[in-house]
């Protein structure tokens, strides 16, 4: 599940609308200022395909997100899985996947730093947060943020 391409979509407008990436970053590691500092919810989407094998009987299939910050919500073809916020950051999908393609949709909300640290950047030229206390500068460290990975289907066998 972690080689591919990877949309990403972000609610807030100010931000683009989807972007691709073809490996897993942390959010500030990006080139793209909207989401280097995106604070929020984004979404995750990618196809997956499921081989017959995977569905014997006694076999439970797991899609584990690997590093989530800060927590997920996933689903598979539309069916909701689970919200996750602590290691291991894992969701059991047997009833949700299928042989053949699937579409997986992971939810991944993070805090509010990176944008407040991005609305003070010298170059900013609108502020997209409003807070009194000033405990984040322009040049304080940007938080990881973000599905980190590396994000897998997982089979287990109850020994059958």
């Amino acid at each position: 599940m972690a080689r591919g391409t990877w949309l990403l979509s972000q609610a807030a407008a100010h931000l683009l609308a989807r972007i691709a990436f073809d490996k897993l970053i942390s959010w500030p590691d990006s080139a793209d200022q909207g989401v280097k500092y995106f604070s929020g919810t984004a979404t995750y989407t990618k196809s997956v395909q499921a081989r017959a094998d995977w569905f014997k009987p006694g076999a439970y299939l797991w899609i584990d997100l690997g590093q989530v910050k800060n927590l997920a919500e996933v689903s598979v073809n539309g069916k909701p899985l689970g919200i996750v916020w602590k290691t291991p950051y894992r969701v059991e999908a047997t009833g949700a996947l299928k042989p053949g393609d699937n579409e997986i949709e992971i939810k991944v909300t993070n805090g509010w730093a990176n944008r407040i640290i991005g609305d003070r950047q010298p170059n900013a030229t609108k502020t997209y947060t409003f807070t009194s206390p000033k405990f984040y500068k322009a040049d304080s460290p940007l938080w990881p943020s973000g599905l980190l990975g590396p994000a897998q289907i997982l089979r287990l066998n109850t020994g059958s």
